[in-house]
C-alpha cells in the first residue's frame, strides 16, 4: 500500500489537475535499509526508519499511514498532534478503542482526515450510488454483499502474521472494504447476527503444526435502520476467486449487481417493458460515470486499481485545500469498526445485538 499511496500521490496532480501537488518528502519503513530502499524506489527526498522522525518534520505537511493496523493508532495521533491532517489506510485501528481514540483525535484537532475505502471509489460503485439515490430500482427491499478472496484456501501453505491475532484476520483484514460499501449503499445497519469460524484449525509451522489465532470466514444477517434485510459474507478460503467484492440489490422496479473482478462493468435491471424482452443490461463505464474522464476518453477501456488510490489522494488533498471533511471519515471508519465489534459478539453468544450509531 505505500507504494500504491506514493504512485497516487505522484500521479493525481497530472490526472486531476488538483489546486495542491503533493512532493513526496519522507518515506519511513522498519530498517534503515529498507527505507532507504523505498526512498529510491518510490521517488521520495528522504527516508527513515523511525516514523516518529517522520511525524515531527517540519518539511512534511500531511501524513499517510499505510503500515500494519497495529500502528495506526499511535501515528494518527502523533500526525494530529503535530498539526498534520491524516489519510489512514484501513481498518482505522486494529481495535475499536484504537478506532474510538483515533476518532477523538481527530475531531479534537480540527484537521482534515480521511481512511483509505478505495474500492468503493471505482466509476461502477460511485454510478450505483446515484442510481440508488435517484431511485433508480424503486424502494429497496434486499442486499446480498460479499468479499471473497482464496490467498489462505490451501490448507498446506504456512502459517504466518495473517493467521495470527484476531486484528488481522478475515473480519480485521476483508470484512472493514465491504462494510464500508454496504454502508455507502444501503445506511446504517440497526441490527445483526454473525457467524464467524476458522476453516483450517492449524498450518504448517516450522516446528510442526501452528494453531490459527484469527478467523477464515464470516457471514453477517443484516437489518439495516431503513428496515431493509441483508446479508454479507467474507472469506479468504474462497477457492477460485480473488478479488470478491460484490453485491446484489434488490428494489420495487428493479435490480442491480456488480462484482470487482469485472470492476468496469454494473449490470442493471429494470421491471419495465414486456416480460420477454427483460433482463439485466451490462453497463460499461466510460466518461459519463463519475471520474472515470479523468483517466481514458474511451468508452469500456476500464479503470484499475491503482485509479482507485489516485481518486482517494485527489479527495485527501481536497479536503487539505478546502478544510471541509470528505467522505469516508476516520469516524465513517469507526461505523466499520462497530459493526465488527458487534459481529463478534453475535458470533459468540448467537443473538442478534444492536450496532452502536455515534
Amino acid at each position: 500500500m505505500g507504494k500504491a499511496h506514493a504512485v497516487a500521490l505522484a500521479a493525481v496532480g497530472a490526472v486531476f489537475d488538483t489546486a495542491l501537488r503533493p512532493r513526496l518528502e519522507m518515506i519511513a519503513a522498519t530498517s534503515t535499509e529498507s527505507a532507504e530502499r523505498y526512498r529510491t524506489a518510490y521517488g521520495f527526498a528522504r527516508a527513515t526508519a523511525d516514523w516518529r522522525d517522520l511525524v515531527a518534520d517540519p518539511m512534511v505537511e500531511a501524513v499517510v499511514i499505510a503500515s500494519p493496523q497495529s500502528t495506526h493508532r499511535a501515528i494518527a495521533e502523533a500526525a494530529f498532534a503535530a498539526g498534520k491532517p491524516v489519510f489512514c489506510e484501513k481498518p482505522l485501528g486494529a481495535s475499536l478503542e484504537d478506532a474510538r481514540a483515533m476518532v477523538a483525535a481527530a475531531e479534537a484537532s480540527g484537521l482534515p482526515n480521511m481512511i483509505g475505502f478505495n474500492y468503493v471509489r471505482t466509476p461502477a460503485t460511485q454510478f450505483v450510488r446515484q442510481l440508488l439515490a435517484e431511485g433508480a430500482i424503486g424502494d429497496l427491499t434486499w442486499f446480498r454483499g460479499e468479499h471473497t478472496e482464496d490467498f489462505l484456501a490451501d490448507p498446506s501453505l504456512p502459517a504466518t502474521w495473517r493467521t495470527t491475532g484476531r486484528a488481522n484476520g478475515c473480519m480485521g483484514d476483508l470484512a472493514p472494504h465491504p462494510i464500508n460499501c454496504l454502508l455507502a449503499l444501503m445506511g446504517p445497519v440497526e441490527e445483526l447476527s454473525a457467524r464467524i469460524e476458522t476453516v483450517h484449525a492449524t498450518r504448517p509451522g516450522p516446528n510442526g503444526p501452528a494453531p490459527v489465532t484469527n478467523d477464515d470466514q464470516a457471514q453477517l444477517m443484516l437489518r439495516f435502520a431503513s428496515g431493509v434485510m441483508g446479508h454479507l459474507f467474507i472469506s479468504r478460503v474462497a477457492t477460485g476467486r480473488k478479488m470478491g467484492y460484490a453485491y446484489e440489490i434488490h428494489g420495487t422496479k428493479g435490480s442491480i449487481r456488480f462484482d470487482q473482478e469485472d470492476q468496469n462493468a454494473v449490470h442493471l435491471y429494470r421491471a419495465e417493458g414486456p416480460e420477454a424482452t427483460r433482463g439485466f443490461t451490462r453497463i460499461l463505464t466510460g466518461p459519463a460515470h463519475p471520474n472515470y474522464a479523468a483517466f481514458c476518453q474511451g468508452p469500456g477501456h476500464g479503470t484499475g486499481y491503482q485509479d482507485q488510490i489516485i481518486i482517494e489522494a485527489r479527495d485527501f488533498l481536497q479536503a487539505i485545500a478546502t478544510g471541509k471533511p470528505v467522505w469516508p471519515t476516520f469516524r465513517d471508519g469507526l461505523a466499520v469498526s462497530q459493526i465488527i465489534d458487534t459481529a463478534f459478539k453475535a458470533s459468540d453468544d448467537g443473538r442478534w445485538h444492536a450496532v452502536p450509531q455515534t
